[in-house]
This record gives structure tokens, C-alpha cells and sequence, in this order.
């Protein structure tokens, strides 16, 4: 049964799948095969460019001061490790199905089920915290037209009654909150956000008409974002007070990491453009590119983007903003152009939510290639060419918990799973085995021999840490789960390096590993609870559907 659960898909045997459209998985009709670099790097953009710019960016700045640009560029380091890892796997595995793909080549069959289904914590449960912050953008666009949609029909329960109690403690009017106005059914208060179930119809429906009409919104949407952020940056230079950027690390740098989760936040995103490797013209070229060039062009823009706003206004007022570009603005009497921020940060919200939802599909699609999925996950629209089935299933699962449910659980289970996703990723790039000499050009990696390395900053890491792992020792039995979290981190980090050292493991995979699992450690340990929860569902389907109907195993049977 071990060997059984971890059965490997040959390298060879996808490639030639997809070069000879073959029944094991890649039936016909095929995908079509239109996009290039701009298009990918264009997705790329628009699916991290969202949520993360338009509203993280501002606690995140109010917890570091100006200084947390250096956050931005040590989390884009990060992910750049893990960008680095998936044009590798891109290069040499150009099918539809990212993670997924990638690990059932590298660890095998349980563990690429395991990923699979985390994806749907990327993707699909991402899009409902997106679809939650595009509506709340989108009611301050209807009230800035004189158009007053009823607040009951545009938040979650559990969001009205917080801002219900607060205004009751505060000795504030309750007269016009969601809580109050709500209908009553019974004993229930009929509250849902009607905005966000729509975007997300609209949005499937575009998914599922097809990649090439989605590439043209993408590119639109995409070019439309850069041109408000040029507009943002163009005229905020000439309001910038250079002393609000004294001091610069007005919270030393502890104050700057406290805004890791809700930068990491901002970027992801850039990998779910290595979902539609089957729709590259070149994807062993391509795919590599189009992550790394759209990661380079977001930091640039999220660095030059936070200089100006914490230039223009001090970073403590910031606390609680969750539209701070658009707040800068009002601050300095131009309502204006924060009116037109705030259509931007609609725009902005829209192309996340259409990369994600062409993402989640093409996941469930290679799945049920695989026979881990139901056949009908796989099927092929045979007019718009795209899967249709799985294209509506996540619209489904998608709009309805967008209609009820609160985004700050939603915010972690999305950063836990791809995390996870991208740790995954990572430790898979040290157990491919070696490339075979070819004349093709194509991304290859670069081998840096962390034998030394790594154990030299493991040890600067425990001694930068030292007080919280002595504390954390010392009082184990009376310690939060975060500290567990910790500790656990570091035996892991130990073994890896043990590994690194007597393996010789390469570098760039590893540090994106470990920084990965530093993140991770870091997400309140409540949303691990559920993390485990939505992964034993998982594998409870895998043990009574999945399992049993594997390609795999039929071809070892």
C-alpha cells in the first residue's frame, strides 16, 4: 500500500501525452495554444496586483512606517526563490495543472493529491476574500454616483454584528448599519453581499467562454491598472513632505515584520499563470519568463507605490485604512482622484478574480486526467474549448460562500495553502532528476551548492532568534500555539540543513523552502486547525474515490 500511495507519473510519460494528445489524460480537443510572454506576464500582473496594493498595503505601512519597503522586497526575494522553482518545473513539465503536475512527478501520488486540493485554498477560497473586497470598492463606487445600495445587501453576518457591538460600545448611531436595517426571516437576520456572488457569475461566465477572450480582458485590465498607478504616483510625487519618511523605521524592524502575512498576501498570484502551459505557444520559454518578469515589475510598483503614499501622509494614520490609496488623496483635498482610485482598485479586484478563476478549472482538469477527479472535471467545451464543467463547479463553490461568509479566516486559509503549495514546490525542484542534453533553449536553474551555506545561516538564524527559542523551550508546557509552531519549525530547518550539507543540495530551492515555512509558522494557529480540517476532508475523498480509479494504478493492475 506504501508504494501504492506514492507511485510516481513519469516525466516521459506526460510529455509524450501531450505531444501525442494520448487518452491518458490528454484527450482531445486540445487546448489552444495563443498565449506568448506579454500575455503570461500580463496575467501574472493582474492576478497579483489586486486586493494587496489597494488595501494591505496600508496596515502593513502603519505597523513598519516607510521602511516597509524592505518587507516588500525581502517577501518578493521569497517568492522569487519560488518562482525561480516553478519556471524550473515549467520548463521540463509543460502540462496545465501547476503544483498538482509537478509534485505527482517528484513525490508522487498522495502528495500530488494533497497539493491539488490545497490549490482550491489558493485559488478558489482566494477568489471569495477578492470578491469580498471588490464589493466593498464597488459601494463606495455606487455611493460616490449618489446610488445607496442597502448595507444588509453587501456585507456577512458576523462582519455587521462586529460593527454593530462597536458602535454600541463606542455610543454611536446604529440607525443605518446592515445589523439594524436587516430583514428578519424568523428568528435569522437576512444579510448577504449581493456584489460579490454577481462579480463572480460574471466573471465564471467569462471564464468559460474561453482563454483567448479572457487573455483580451486580461491585457485590457492589466494596461488600465498601470495607467492608474502612473496617474497615483505622477501626481502624489509632487504632495510628498520628505519628513514624513522620519524616522524610516519609526518601529524598528520587528514593527516591519508584523506586516509579513498581509504582504505575502499581495503576492500571490504569480503562479497561477503556469496553470495554462498548455495554451503557450512555447512554454518551456515562456512560462519561465512571463513569473519572473511580472514579479519584477510588481515589486518595482509596490515599492515606488508605498514610498509615495507614506511620503504624502504620515504612516500612523493608516491604522485600519483599507483603501489607502484612495485615502491619501482625500487627505489632501483631492477627492477626485481618489474617486478614480477607487475605480481602479475595482478594475484591480476584476483581474485578479478572472486569472483565479481560469487557474482553479485547468487544476481539477488535470486531476481528472489522472482519474483523481471525476471524468466530467476533465471534459473539454467542444465550442469554447475550455473546461466547462469545472469552469461552473468553481463559480459554484466560489459565489455562494462569497454571499455569506467573513474574509479574515478566508485571508489566512488562502496564505496557509499556497504556502504550503509553494514549500511543496520548492523541496520537489531537489528530487528531479538530472536534464537530459538538449539543443532546445530553455529555463535551467542555477546550481549554487548550499552545502556550507546553509548551515552558516541557519546558525545566524538561531542566534538572531535565541531569546524567543530559549523562552520558547523553557516554558513549553506554558506556551502558545505559535510557539509550538516554532519550535517545530526549527527541527524541521535542522533536518533540512543536515540534508543540504551532506547532499549538497542546491540553494535557491532550499531558502525558498525554508522561508516558506517561516511564513507559514507565523499565520495564527487557529487557521492550521481548519488548514487540517479542509486536508483530512481531502484525503478521506482520495482514500474513496481517488485512489481506487488512478490511471496509475489501472496501469499497474
Amino acid at each position: 500500500m506504501p508504494n501504492s500511495l506514492f507511485r510516481k507519473k513519469p516525466l516521459s510519460a506526460i510529455l509524450h501525452d501531450v505531444s501525442h494528445r494520448t487518452d491518458d489524460g490528454h484527450g482531445s480537443p486540445e487546448l489552444k495554444k495563443v498565449l506568448g510572454v506579454r500575455d503570461l506576464t500580463s496575467m501574472g500582473i493582474a492576478a497579483v496586483i489586486g486586493a494587496g496594493i489597494f488595501s494591505t498595503i496600508g496596515q502593513a505601512a502603519y505597523d513598519g512606517g516607510p521602511g516597509v519597503v524592505f518587507l516588500f522586497i525581502i517577501t518578493a526575494i521569497t517568492c522569487g526563490f519560488t518562482a525561480l522553482c516553478y519556471a524550473e518545473f515549467a520548463s521540463r513539465v509543460p502540462v496545465a495543472g501547476s503544483a498538482y503536475t509537478y509534485s505527482y512527478v517528484t513525490f508522487g501520488e498522495i502528495v500530488a493529491w494533497v497539493i491539488g486540493w490545497a490549490l482550491i485554498l489558493e485559488y478558489a477560497i482566494g477568489n471569495v476574500v477578492v470578491s469580498i473586497s471588490w464589493s466593498s470598492y464597488f459601494v463606495n463606487l455606487l455611493e460616490g454616483v449618489g446610488i445607496h445600495l442597502a448595507p444588509w445587501l453587501a456585507t456577512d453576518a458576523t462582519t455587521a454584528k462586529v460593527l454593530y457591538d462597536a458602535a454600541v460600545s463606542q455610543g454611536a448611531s446604529t440607525e443605518n448599519l446592515a445589523w439594524t436595517t436587516a430583514p428578519l426571516i424568523g428568528d435569522y437576520k437576512l444579510i448577504c453581499n449581493i456584489p460579490a456572488f454577481v462579480i463572480i457569475i460574471l466573471i465564471t461566465m467569462l471564464a468559460f467562454v474561453g482563454i483567448k477572450e479572457s487573455r483580451a480582458s486580461a491585457n485590457f485590465m492589466v494596461g488600465l491598472k498601470l495607467v492608474v498607478l502612473a496617474v497615483v504616483v505622477g501626481i502624489g510625487v509632487f504632495y510628498i513632505d520628505t519628513d514624513n519618511w522620519t524616522p524610516f523605521l519609526p518601529n524598528s524592524f520587528t514593527g516591519v515584520l508584523k506586516g509579513v502575512s498581509a504582504v505575502f498576501f499581495a503576492y500571490i498570484g504569480f503562479d497561477a499563470i503556469s496553470t495554462t502551459a498548455e495554451e503557450c505557444s512555447n512554454p518551456q520559454r515562456d512560462l519561465p519568463r512571463g513569473m519572473i518578469y511580472s514579479l519584477i515589475l510588481c515589486t518595482v510598483i509596490y515599492v515606488v507605490v508605498t514610498l509615495v503614499i507614506t511620503g504624502m501622509v504620515n504612516y500612523s494614520e493608516f491604522d485600519t485604512v483599507a483603501d489607502p490609496l484612495a485615502y491619501v488623496f482625500e487627505k489632501i483635498d483631492l477627492a477626485k482622484v481618489g474617486f478614480f482610485v477607487s475605480v481602479s482598485a475595482v478594475v484591480a479586484a476584476t483581474s485578479v478574480l478572472l486569472v483565479f478563476q481560469i487557474g482553479q478549472p485547468r487544476i481539477w482538469m488535470s486531476m481528472s486526467r489522472d482519474g483523481l477527479m471525476p471524468k466530467r472535471f476533465g471534459k473539454i467545451h467542444p465550442k469554447f474549448q475550455t473546461p466547462g464543467f469545472a469552469t461552473v463547479v468553481t463559480g459554484i463553490i466560489v459565489a455562494i460562500p462569497s454571499l455569506f461568509i467573513e474574509s479574515a479566516l478566508m485571508t489566512d486559509l488562502t496564505s496557509i495553502g499556497t504556502l504550503f503549495e509553494f514549500a511543496i514546490v520548492c523541496g520537489g525542484v531537489l528530487m528531479l532528476p538530472p536534464k537530459e542534453k538538449s539543443n532546445e533553449k530553455r529555463f535551467n536553474l542555477p546550481y549554487i551548492n548550499g552545502q556550507w551555506i546553509v548551515p552558516i545561516l541557519f546558525i545566524v538564524f538561531i542566534y538572531g532568534f535565541r531569546e524567543r527559542l530559549i523562552g520558547s523551550v523553557t516554558n513549553l508546557t506554558h506556551e502558545s500555539h505559535q510557539e509550538i509552531l516554532f519550535l517545530i519549525f526549527i527541527i524541521l530547518s535542522s533536518v533540512v540543513t543536515i540534508y543540504s550539507f551532506l547532499r549538497k543540495f542546491s540553494l535557491i530551492p532550499v531558502l525558498g523552502m525554508l522561508c516558506c515555512m517561516y511564513l507559514m509558522i507565523e499565520i495564527p494557529a487557529r487557521s492550521w486547525m481548519v488548514f487540517f480540517g479542509w486536508m483530512a476532508f481531502g484525503l478521506v475523498f482520495y482514500f474513496l474515490y481517488g485512489r481506487w480509479k488512478s490511471k496509475l494504478r489501472r496501469k499497474e493492475g
